[in-house]
């Protein structure tokens, strides 16, 4: 019997399922503006008026019984059921004026005790491709057998949302409904919103299962070394976790259960801005036949990719299988974390470049989840900024952040793992003053993490944030390891310090209610 659609109430006759990739980018070339095809192989799409995520459009359907477990506010909008059955409507309704369709059914998850079966009902040729990268494709036996899935997103694209509906802000809305297991997607086409769904979704299903989601790269060492490293955008989260040295296991989603760790997705979403084959040779080198590149900016005669130009948005993308990087732990599965690592890109140029945290303090920066935005990087930022997000993923997280933070702080007393702060952003001044830490700095650091260099140093205690900081690592100065060294103006030093340290006193107050008293005395002082 045919695929059809028509229990959702879509009645398009031509639909594409789980389509191979040349035919997708025949379609996409064929009808959906802005699409090319690079010098190397690649789909280069244009997302269309959003270039990346609109996260206060994103709301979450309130009713029993998971609204007894969100943590509602600004970050977990409430909608009501009536809201979402109005946008979910919209959304077929659009579907159905199209002439072609597409599904993808895979999976979110390489552990299959965990994993989710997911179908993507959307309208660009692009989304399929992108959403076939991001998640893991069922073999042709598994598809087959695939039956009903277990969460739906229905993408409406460029299709808005009725301002005028009930609880509507804009054009963009993003919906969630964990009754109905069911995601609608209205007035955006920015392809990232699929993939961050079903993290959402994720983040929300695992802790049932006293398993932690993780906002977090991770990847192996030979000897069956785990580490998972933690940070916000631009942190080097995905350029940090492509060692050569290490396999891959993944480089955004992860979950760490009683027997290990996996990937959630089966692709990776990498930032292109400025992208190099010197700095970044394993993505650079992902990008071929089958990826997507979302956004850039390129010459329309050879087709070659400018990844310096941002003039559609600094938001570049490619969006490849991790199957395209060549040191790739498969399946993405792995034993338990031996280092917790948290990156932080601090523009205030006061935090050492590697500290070790106490199990407290790991779990104090956790919640914290701190980087720091510099100036040019948007409209109005004249010097930097700092940027709390709770768990280092708060717009993705649909408990209280204490809930993740206790089962992080349990995962790692139980496995014995270490945590360490390691700061990618500024030394020797601030922003406009200081110089960004050397990249392969940074790497040095992470391998002499790896290697145990650090359990053979002395160490020293930063007074303010009580942090432990080694004295000495292997090919990096020692003077950049103690930051206050590196400024000439040490008064100058003094003083932004402790202003980031009211900054983080400042954003803590509002989890001190929920937190352990231990938690809270290991933030800064």
């Amino acid at each position: 019997m045919a695929f059809n659609l028509e229990k959702y109430q879509i009645y398009v006759k031509e639909i594409h399922r789980n389509t191979s990739v040349p035919e997708l980018y025949e379609i996409a070339l064929r009808n959906e503006k802005g699409t090319a095809i690079s010098d190397v192989g690649a789909l280069l799409v244009y997302s269309g008026e959003k270039t990346g995520r609109s996260p206060k459009d994103k709301r979450i359907v309130k009713a029993e019984p998971s609204e007894h477990n969100i943590d509602w506010g600004a970050i977990n909008i409430a909608l009501d059921k009536q809201t979402f059955m109005i946008n979910r409507e919209r959304a077929l309704d659009y579907l159905n004026t199209r002439d072609r369709v597409f599904v993808v059914d895979a999976f979110a998850g390489w552990d299959p005790h965990y994993r989710l079966k997911c179908r993507i009902i959307c309208t660009r040729a692009y989304h399929a491709l992108f959403m076939q990268n991001m998640l893991i494709m069922p073999t042709a036996e598994e598809l087959a057998n695939f039956g009903e899935p277990d969460y739906i997103i229905f993408n409406g694209g460029s299709f808005p949302a009725n301002r005028y509906t009930s609880q509507m802000t804009s054009r963009t809305s993003v919906d969630l409904d964990l009754e109905r297991k069911e995601v609608v997607i209205l007035g955006t086409e920015y392809a990232g919103e699929m993939k961050k769904g079903i993290f959402s979704v994720m983040n929300y299903l695992m802790p049932l299962e006293n398993v932690m989601p993780m906002h977090c790269s991770a990847n192996v060492g030979e000897e069956g070394d785990v580490s998972i490293l933690f940070g916000l955008s631009g942190t080097g989260k995905t350029t940090l976790s492509a060692d050569p040295k290490r396999k891959l296991i993944g480089d955004d989603e992860h979950c760490w259960t009683d027997t290990g760790v996996f990937n959630i997705e089966g692709g990776c979403y990498a930032k292109a801005i400025d992208l190099s084959a010197e700095k970044e040779p394993d993505i650079f080198n992902a990008i071929r036949f089958g990826t997507v590149l979302e956004n850039v900016v390129y010459n329309k005669e050879t087709r070659a990719v400018d990844y310096h130009d941002t003039s559609i948005t600094q938001n570049t993308r490619a969006s490849y299988p991790i199957r395209y990087i060549e040191n790739v732990q498969m399946p993405c599965i792995a034993g338990h974390p031996k280092h917790i690592i948290f990156l932080t890109c601090d523009a205030f140029g006061v935090l050492p470049p590697v500290s070790m945290l106490t199990p407290e303090q790991a779990s104090y920066h956790f919640i914290a989840g701190y980087t720091a935005k510099v100036a040019g990087t948007e409209m109005g930022i004249t010097e930097p900024e700092a940027t709390f997000s709770a768990c280092f993923g708060a717009a993705f997280m649909m408990w209280h952040p204490n809930k993740y933070a206790e089962l992080l702080a349990e995962k790692i007393r139980q496995h014995k793992a270490k945590a360490w702060l390691v700061n990618t952003g500024w030394t020797g001044g601030a922003f406009g003053v200081g110089a960004r830490i050397k990249l392969k700095y940074t790497r040095r650091i992470i391998d002499a993490i790896h290697n145990g260099d650090f359990e053979k140093v002395d160490t020293i205690n930063e007074p303010h944030f009580g942090l432990q900081i080694p004295t000495a690592c292997p090919n990096v100065p020692d003077e950049v390891l103690l930051p206050r060294n590196t400024w000439e103006d040490k008064s100058s030093y003094d003083q932004t310090i402790k202003k980031l340290v009211g900054l983080f006193q400042k954003n803590f107050k509002r989890y001190e209610k929920g937190v352990h008293p231990d938690i809270v005395a290991a933030g800064p002082k």
